[in-house]
């Protein structure tokens, strides 16, 4: 199947590059900073560095491949349309499907992490509901008005994790920590988790039909966003294992709180909020641009590629995926989530490089293909059952839906 579409069901170029690392940024340095460490270096213990370290390296091999792929194929939609066109509509079908259901269970943990630092808990799902459908509305209006809101987001979150870091190392020696013992299989474990809070460069590559000249902005974006981002975890992490030590950060919900002095704390509580809310308003994005994409070719209900005739954005693909998000919000309890979503995302990933291994067979690639299948099923044990069954679900509807339109020729 090509890639050719309708000018009516095709989407605005506006983005640049500054823009696209903005985006990436915003999906990258949101609430995975504050929140992931700690369940990490429950994993790794204080071998919490090699876990980091682990997770970048897998996904700098998802970013290079990503980058290749999107050169070549500078479409909306990310994995999805590479895997259609490199490996076939299934392996497409499957990426897509993925990162539809992973993302959009990631949307609801942000929605809900922006709510916990806001409010009490008996609010927690109306407020998270609430911010879902605030920024669906602006993403409704046009993606250049996003790009802005995310730009001063990131600088916000950025700020404050410097202070963050600074006041750390300048309020006294946390040093003499005992030392928290480890195995490979929970350094596995942490990277796989970590990966987490890097896998926010996807959204660079799905909004490949809005960022001018893609060919060449998209493959620069990518890495400039995630070096910026390691840079940033990098510090973090020396910091709060400085000043906690890996078996504090372990015990720890909120980690970067308990780290700094406590005059600054609410500050802190405050920008991991404003964080959550970046990531979220990015993940919206990005998982409507696929569902876009997915519905464009049939795999989704063709009603949601509608293209809004004034704002140029898919904006059926949007509301929908932002009454889901809202939904479950109310519903669910998503503190489980980020190992599933994990699951997915990984095996979207996969599917990348198993595509970007068709262009130009490499190291990177199969790299990046090896290590996240081994991230993946060294996740936990419930987060690896439940993603596979949600897979096998959505593989037993493609193949129904081929064995119908079969039937009906």
């Amino acid at each position: 199947m090509g890639l050719d579409v309708s000018v009516t069901e095709r989407l605005n170029r506006r983005l640049g590059t500054g823009d696209a690392v903005v985006i990436g940024l915003g999906s990258m340095i949101g609430a995975g900073v504050f929140v992931a460490f700690a369940p990490a270096a429950r994993a790794a213990g204080s071998a919490l560095l090699i876990g980091l370290a682990l997770a970048a390296l897998v996904a700098y091999c998802n970013a290079t491949s990503s980058a290749r792929l999107a050169a070549r194929y500078p479409s909306s939609g990310g994995t999805y349309v590479y895997g259609k066109e490199r490996l076939g509509e299934f392996w497409g079908y499957l990426a897509g499907w993925g990162f539809v259901v992973g993302k959009t269970a990631s949307c609801a943990a942000m929605a809900l992490t922006v709510a916990a630092y806001l409010v009490p808990a008996g609010w927690r799902p109306y407020v998270a509901a609430a911010v879902v459908l605030a920024l669906t509305a602006l993403n409704y209006r046009g993606v250049h008005k996003s790009a802005l809101v995310t730009r001063v987001i990131v600088a916000v979150t950025l700020l404050v994790l410097v202070a963050a870091v600074v006041a750390i190392f300048l309020s006294g020696n946390g040093s003499g920590h005992e030392v928290f013992a480890f195995s490979f299989g929970g350094v596995l474990q942490s990277a796989g988790l970590l990966f987490f809070a890097f896998a926010g460069y996807a959204r660079i590559a799905t909004l490949g039909e809005e960022v001018r000249d893609p060919a060449r902005t998209i493959p620069r974006a990518i890495p400039i966003a995630l070096g910026l981002t390691l840079v940033v975890y990098i510090a973090v992490a020396f910091a709060l294992l400085y000043k906690l030590g890996a078996d504090g950060l372990a015990s720890f919900v909120d980690p970067i709180a308990r780290a700094v002095p406590s005059g600054m704390a609410p500050v802190v509580r405050a920008g991991a909020a404003v964080a959550a809310l970046g990531a979220l308003l990015a993940l919206v994005l990005g998982v409507s641009r696929t569902t876009f994409a997915m519905a464009r070719d049939g795999h989704l209900p063709r009603r949601l590629a509608a293209v809004h005739p004034r704002f140029g954005v898919p904006h059926r693909a949007e509301v929908a995926v932002g009454v889901v998000v809202a939904v479950l919000v109310l519903f669910t309890d998503l503190r489980g989530a980020i190992g599933f979503s994990s699951f997915a995302v990984l095996t979207y990933y996969a599917i990348a490089n198993a595509s970007a291994w068709t262009l130009r067979r490499g190291v990177v690639p199969a790299a990046g293909l090896i290590g996240c299948v081994v991230l993946a099923f060294s996740l936990p044990l419930w987060s690896v059952v439940i993603g596979c069954a949600v897979l096998a679900v959505g593989a037993i509807a493609y193949f129904s839906r081929r064995a119908n339109t079969s039937s009906q020729d």
